[in-house]
């Protein structure tokens, strides 16, 4: 319909032939631009090399190059009380003509202390040194060369790894054991062991992959660009892996062990119910080819009522320091009877890598989160991919109707686009909140970002008076990115890998909020010496966690731990004796020394730049640690390659269950952002345009015919 006010005083003159055409020629490159802007990229090996993406490993047609050089994993676990001593064997084999240097990218527990590396080459066996990471990359690049094989394993973040083993000749095979130590707190009376298989597709916003370009030339002093992230090359979803995977866990617990269960994989359990319980992976040969694209996930509990608190100290050898850890139970949550006012903010990524699985599941979580609101609440919710979008500009109250209508449009959602949390977490951290509100942020993804410093530091500086919870979604979640925001947000981190456990995480998520187990919480002793203390501020309980304290102990073992806190009903104290120490725990030292290197860690993120890289260097030489500054090196003395010169070859990795092609090469939205809608109005107009000169022109010929009739 055309509204007379609209139509040109002066009719406007048709426009000619050459520009009739260059008006075509510019919609055609907007609608061009369009395209590129709203259509999934495409995955190309060399651009996401150079991009430093995840992209579709294609297998090379020179049968002289062993594509596939990694051919088995196997990880032996051995569980004492609170801490797990782990072995990981990776199997290199060249089965090709030529030498090759295999390259592979590998995911590891956040929580995890690597402390040793050894080469097995035959009957050769090679330990392997920690040096500066800058050093230790020079040292292999020159082994390299020489014709020497040598390995190289560095820290790409907290829970990514990365291997390089040069000079495999053709029949050789290569076995790399790497060996950490890990806490395993338990929750709610259950301990949790994890081993993650695969690392998640990462997203890298355009922006930050521009900083780490701009950074090759001057790097962090690490030998690698900020925020960079290795290319990683992924099968198709679905195709199973080459790589074999197996798994077994020993236990030799000072209570018996009981209600051993695996969420992630089947398994065969022996000695349930005793000290010395023994776990394996179940299912044939062929099962172990897709046991590697999940995290594998067992939960069991020890015999008795509650958290056995303890003090555990670990005396060195003369002239070394001694170590401490100490467990605490804390109380019972118990419900408050005033609770103010609380405001929930819910942030759900709806990119590419949620599509399907991921999002479904994130669907139920968010049924159960939303549905269990009071109606004296208040809540928003805040979607994002590629742009992000609030349902409504200001937290309205949770009344049946707001919550129906915020399922329902929850529930239309489909996975598409790329992952940019760090604007949404600006938008989130700038909304109003009133003083007497308590508000809590939900943040809803599979974290696949290389973002996460950028995004522990925001919320460290802006949602500081914000409980910030994080839930990951799926089978291999970024677990650094879910426990970072949980940890620098003062909250809890919760792993979702089905949908039906949604449901009683999203009840302890309620559990929790509604009264905090402990808060102020003070760790003193009483009659031993101690210094370094881990951490050196207490967080609030929540959760049926218990306090943890970690440090270094002089002087005869004597006297007695202290805790105390406010707990729902008031104050709260618990006292835990000073027993003889424990020579075989010897593992606190490397705990201490990882959980130290951890606060650096988060300081560093906090302040920006490398502020603390000469502090964590000096403590990963001294105790003999894989961090962000320094790597495990190993050189075979024999020249086995004189010719020098290997092929470079990247091992691909299984996408992780349940997440779908669209997680690789999303890099561009795959629904129009902002950029797009302008772009399609420009085309629009422009059309519009053409069409109205067209019919401009038509109606003139229509008018001066008659007139010449007439005459």
């Amino acid at each position: 319909m055309f509204f007379p006010s609209l139509r040109p005083r002066v009719p406007l003159r048709p426009l000619s032939r050459p520009g009739r055409l260059w008006a075509v020629v510019l919609a055609l490159a907007c609608l061009a631009s369009l395209l590129l802007v709203a259509l999934p990229a495409q995955a190309d090996d060399a651009e996401a090399r150079r991009a430093e993406s995840p992209y579709f490993f294609v297998k090379s047609d020179d049968p002289s190059v062993d594509r596939l050089p990694l051919k088995a994993t196997e990880v032996d676990a051995r569980i004492a009380g609170p801490i797990a001593d782990v072995t990981v064997t990776q199997r290199y084999r060249n089965e090709g003509q030529r030498p090759i240097e295999a390259r592979y990218v590998f995911p590891g527990s956040t929580q995890a202390a690597v402390h040793a590396m050894t080469v097995r080459i035959g009957h050769r066996v090679i330990v392997a040194d920690i040096r500066e990471k800058q050093r230790a990359r020079i040292e292999f690049e020159a082994a390299k060369r020489e014709g020497k094989t040598a390995a190289l394993l560095e820290q790409e973040r907290p829970n990514v790894f990365s291997m390089n083993v040069a000079n495999i000749l053709p029949g050789d095979e290569v076995a790399v054991e790497l060996r950490y130590t890990e806490l395993l707190p338990p929750t709610e009376g259950r301990y949790q062991f994890v081993f993650p298989t695969v690392v998640g597709p990462r997203y890298r916003s355009p922006a930050n992959k521009a900083a780490a370009v701009s950074a090759a030339e001057g790097d962090n002093g690490a030998g690698v660009p900020s925020g960079s992230f290795p290319a990683v090359p992924y099968l198709p979803a679905g195709e199973a892996s080459e790589t074999r995977f197996d798994l077994r866990v020993a236990f030799a617990s000072p209570l018996p062990v009981s209600g051993l269960r695996s969420s992630s994989h089947e398994i065969e359990v022996e000695g349930e119910g005793t000290n010395g319980a023994r776990v394996a992976l179940g299912g044939d040969a062929a099962a172990s080819r897709h046991n590697g694209n999940r995290d594998f996930i067992l939960s069991y509990g020890l015999a008795g009522e509650g958290i056995a608190s303890g003090l555990t100290l670990f005396p060195g050898a003369p002239g070394e320091e001694n170590f401490f850890l100490a467990m605490v139970e804390p109380p019972q949550a118990i419900a408050t009877t005033q609770i103010n006012p609380r405001d929930y903010v819910f942030v759900v990524d709806i990119s590419g890598s949620m599509h399907g699985y991921p999002l479904d599941t994130a669907k139920t979580l968010l049924r159960h989160l939303i549905g269990g609101l009071r109606p004296s609440d208040t809540f928003n919710v805040l979607l994002f991919s590629g742009s992000n979008r609030m349902l409504n500009e200001t937290s309205v109250p949770a009344t049946q109707a707001n919550i129906e209508q915020a399922l329902r449009t929850i529930k239309q959602m489909g996975g598409s686009g790329s992952t940019e949390i760090v604007p949404a977490l600006k938008r989130v951290a700038a909304l109003p909140k009133a003083p007497d509100v308590s508000r809590s942020v939900i943040v809803v993804t599979d974290g696949y970002v290389t973002v996460e410093s950028e995004v522990f530091q925001l919320i460290r500086r802006n949602l500081g008076q914000t409980n910030v919870f994080a839930f990951g979604i799926g089978s291999s979640v970024n677990r650094h990115l879910i426990e970072g925001i949980a940890r620098a947000g003062q909250g809890e981190p919760f792993i979702v890998t089905r949908p039906e456990q949604a449901a009683a995480l999203a009840e302890r998520l309620r559990r929790m909020i509604d009264a905090p187990v402990l808060t102020q919480v003070k760790a003193r002793f009483e009659g031993l010496d101690t210094y370094d203390v881990e951490p050196e501020r207490l967080p609030d309980v929540l959760g049926g966690r218990p306090v943890l304290v970690f440090g270094k102990w002089r002087g005869e073992p004597r006297g007695q731990l202290v805790v105390e806190g406010q707990a729902a009903n008031g104050a709260w104290q618990a006292m835990l004796p000073v027993g003889t120490p424990d020579a075989q725990s010897v593992a606190l030292r490397h705990l201490w020394a990882r959980h130290r290197i951890q606060s650096l860690s988060d300081q560093e993120a906090l302040q920006g730049g490398d502020t603390q890289r000469e502090a964590i260097t000096a403590l990963g030489l001294r105790y003999s640690l894989l961090t962000q500054y320094t790597s495990f090196i190993a050189v075979d003395r024999v020249v086995r390659n004189p010719a020098g010169g290997s092929t470079p070859v990247d091992q691909p990795s299984p996408l992780p269950q349940g997440v779908s092609n669209l997680a690789i090469g999303a890099e561009v939205p795959s629904t129009p952002e902002p950029s797009a809608w302008i772009a399609l109005g420009v085309v629009l107009v422009l059309l519009g345009a053409a069409a109205w000169h067209r019919g401009g022109s038509s109606a003139k010929r229509l008018w001066r015919r008659p007139r010449r009739l007439v005459r």
